[in-house]
C-alpha cells in the first residue's frame, strides 16, 4: 500500500485507512465518537480552499475536518476498498439516538404532542415527557437529547447521560438512521454494555429505500440479542410493532445472569476489569439499572459520570477498593493509563459496531452520489462563498424590503381597529385617563409592536428553516469556518449570527450547537452585535399611523 502522511495530503474520491491519530485529547476523543479511530477506512469527499476544512466520510456520513485536525492524523491508502456493507400497567421508557434520527418524530407520533423538531446538532437539550395510552397501558415517553455517546461532554450529552442513568426506566429504545447505521450501532453498544432492556429502532427505512440501502433486521437482532424494527416514523402505523417489543421487554423476566458482553476489550483491559467487576456484583442489588462492568470501566478509565453518585456507597465497600486497587496494579503492569484505557476500549466498540453493521447493512456504492453533486456545488472553491452569500442577501432582503409591505398592511388594520375601539369609548364618555392607559397606552403600543415585528420574523425564520432542511446550513458553516477560525471562533457561529438577525434571543440559545466553551461564549457575547428586526428603522408608511 502507498503510505501518505497526513489526511491533509488526501485524494478527492480516493480512499485511506487511519494509522495514527496525534491530535489533541479532546479533538481525538470527538473524533473517536464519530468512529474516527486507527484502521478506520475514510474517503475525501471534498476539498475546502487552502488552509480551510475538508470534507470526509467516516463509517457512513460526512464530517468537516479543520486543516490543523487533518495534519494530526496519519493514513495509508487502500488499493481496493469494499463498495458494499454487507396504573400499575404504567410503564416507563426512554427514547435515546444520535441527533438527526427522527426521535423527536417518533415521540410525536407515538405522544400526540407537538414537540418542535430540527436537523441540526444540539437541538434539544432537555429531556421532553408524554404520556399516551397503548394496549391498556398508560405508558410514559421521554425524549432524550441526541448524543453520539453516554460520556458527558456537551450540554445534550450530559442532559442524555443523565436521563439513562439516573431517572428510572423500564425500556430503553435506541432510535438509529437507517442510512448511517453504523454510527448508531456505537452508542446502542454502549447501552448494551450498561443494561439489556434495550429496543433498537431502525427509522428513517423510507429514505434508506430510496437510496437503496437494505439493513437485514433478523440478522441484527440475532446479532445484538434484543428486538429490532423497522419504521418510518412519518407513517404512523410502523411504529405499532415498536410499542409491542417495548412492552413485551418491559415485561420479561430480567435473566439470572448476565449475558456475555458484545463487545471484547483488550486482554490487559479484560484483566483489569473481571476483579473490579465481581467485586461491584456482590455490592450492587441483583438486576440494577446499571451494569457492573460498565461501572467497572468508567471507574477504571477515571469517566465516571457525575450521575452515578447514588451509587458511591457500593463503591466505597472495602472489597470494591481492594478489588480496584488490583486492577490499577494490573493496568500499571500493562502500562496502561486511564485515558489509554478509555481510548483502547472505546475503539474495541466502534471496531464490534463496524462488524456488526457490515454483517446487517448492504449500502449500494452511488447511495451518496446526490449528497455529494450538493457538495460538489455548495462547498466548491469558486462558487461555495459566492452562493452562501447570495442565499443569505436573499434572505435578509425578503426579510427587511418584503416585510414592509405586510408590515404597513397589519399596521392599518391594527391602527384603525385601536381608532375604532377609541370612537366606541369616547362616545360611553369614559374618561380620557382610562382610554389613555388601554387604548392609546397598551393597545396601540401592542399593534406598533405586532405589526414592526411579526413580519420581518414570519418571514426570516421559515426561509432559514427551509435552508435547514435542505441540508446547506452546515455546508455554509464549513464556508465560513476559515474566516471564523482566523477570529478564535468556529464556523458554526456564521449560523447563530444570522439567526440573531432575526431575533438576538433565539441567536443566544442556538449558540449550544458549538461544542467548545470558548467559541460559544466568543458567539454569545458577540451576538447582541448583530442587529434584530426589532432595531431595524421604523418601516415607510407606519410611522404616521402612530
Amino acid at each position: 500500500m502507498e503510505i501518505s502522511k497526513t489526511l491533509a495530503e488526501c485524494e478527492i474520491g480516493a480512499r485511506y485507512r487511519v494509522r495514527q491519530i496525534s491530535a489533541e485529547s479532546f479533538t481525538a476523543k470527538r473524533l473517536s465518537e464519530f468512529g474516527l479511530i486507527p484502521d478506520t477506512e475514510v474517503q475525501c469527499v471534498m476539498r475546502g480552499r487552502k488552509g480551510g476544512m475538508s470534507a470526509f466520510q467516516v463509517r457512513g456520513v460526512v464530517i468537516a475536518l479543520r486543516e490543523a485536525d487533518q495534519q494530526q492524523i496519519s493514513v495509508e491508502l487502500i488499493a481496493d476498498a469494499p463498495t458494499h456493507m454487507t396504573d400499575e400497567d404504567e410503564r416507563t421508557i426512554l427514547l435515546v439516538g444520535n441527533p438527526n434520527v427522527g426521535k423527536s418524530t417518533v415521540f410525536n407520533a407515538l405522544t400526540g404532542l407537538k414537540q418542535h423538531t430540527g436537523n441540526w446538532c444540539g437541538k434539544t437539550v432537555v429531556s421532553a415527557k408524554g404520556i399516551f395510552r397503548f394496549q391498556e397501558r398508560m405508558i410514559t415517553l421521554l425524549d432524550t437529547p441526541g448524543t453520539y455517546s453516554l460520556e458527558s461532554q456537551t450540554a445534550e450529552e450530559t442532559a442524555a447521560a443523565e436521563a439513562v442513568c439516573m431517572t428510572p426506566h423500564d425500556c430503553v429504545i435506541c432510535v438509529c438512521d437507517a442510512t448511517t447505521l453504523e454510527r448508531g450501532l456505537i452508542l446502542v453498544l454502549e447501552l448494551l454494555a450498561m443494561h439489556r432492556r434495550v429496543v433498537l429502532c431502525v427509522n428513517l427505512m423510507d429514505e434508506a429505500k430510496s437510496r437503496g440501502i437494505s439493513v437485514d433486521s433478523d440478522h441484527l437482532s440475532k446479532r445484538l440479542g434484543i428486538p429490532v424494527v423497522c419504521t418510518a416514523a412519518r407513517r404512523k402505523h410502523t411504529l405499532q410493532a415498536l410499542l409491542v417489543q417495548a412492552l413485551a421487554v418491559c415485561d420479561a423476566t430480567p435473566p439470572t445472569d448476565d449475558p456475555p458482553p458484545l463487545v471484547t476489550y483488550p486482554i490487559a483491559a479484560e484483566r483489569a476489569i473481571l476483579p473490579l467487576t465481581n467485586a461491584i456484583a456482590e455490592e450492587m442489588p441483583k438486576h440494577s439499572m446499571i451494569s457492573p462492568r460498565w461501572l467497572a470501566l468508567r471507574l477504571l478509565s477515571g469517566n465516571m459520570p457525575e450521575e452515578t453518585v447514588d451509587i458511591a456507597s457500593y463503591l466505597a465497600a472495602a472489597s470494591v477498593k481492594k478489588a480496584r486497587n488490583q486492577a490499577d496494579a494490573l493496568l500499571s503492569e500493562a502500562k496502561l493509563t486511564p485515558s489509554q484505557l478509555h481510548t483502547v476500549c472505546h475503539a474495541a466498540t466502534v471496531l464490534e459496531a463496524e462488524k456488526i453493521a457490515a454483517e446487517s447493512v448492504t449500502i449500494p456504492a452511488d447511495a451518496a452520489r446526490k449528497d455529494r453533486l450538493i457538495d460538489r456545488i455548495v462547498t466548491s472553491r469558486k462558487f461555495g462563498i459566492p452562493l452562501m452569500l447570495l442565499m443569505l442577501m436573499l434572505v435578509f432582503w425578503l426579510t427587511i424590503v418584503g416585510a414592509n409591505y405586510p408590515s404597513q398592511w397589519l399596521s392599518e388594520i391594527l391602527m384603525g381597529f385601536c381608532g375604532w375601539v377609541r370612537e366606541i369609548a369616547l362616545g360611553y364618555d369614559i374618561p380620557w385617563w382610562l382610554t389613555g392607559a388601554l387604548i392609546d397606552g397598551a393597545m396601540r403600543s401592542t399593534a406598533w409592536v405586532v405589526s414592526v415585528m411579526l413580519p420581518p420574523m414570519a418571514i426570516f425564520f421559515p426561509l432559514f428553516t427551509l435552508l435547514e432542511d435542505a441540508g446547506l446550513l452546515p455546508r455554509l458553516a464549513m464556508n465560513a469556518d476559515r474566516c471564523f477560525a482566523k477570529c478564535r471562533a468556529c464556523g458554526k457561529q456564521s449560523l447563530t449570527m444570522a439567526m440573531g438577525f432575526g431575533c438576538n434571543a433565539v441567536g443566544v440559545t442556538e449558540c449550544r450547537i458549538i461544542d467548545s466553551r470558548r467559541e460559544r461564549l466568543i458567539a454569545v457575547l458577540t451576538n447582541a452585535l448583530v442587529p434584530c428586526n426589532g432595531r431595524f428603522p421604523p418601516r415607510p408608511g407606519t410611522s404616521d399611523s402612530i
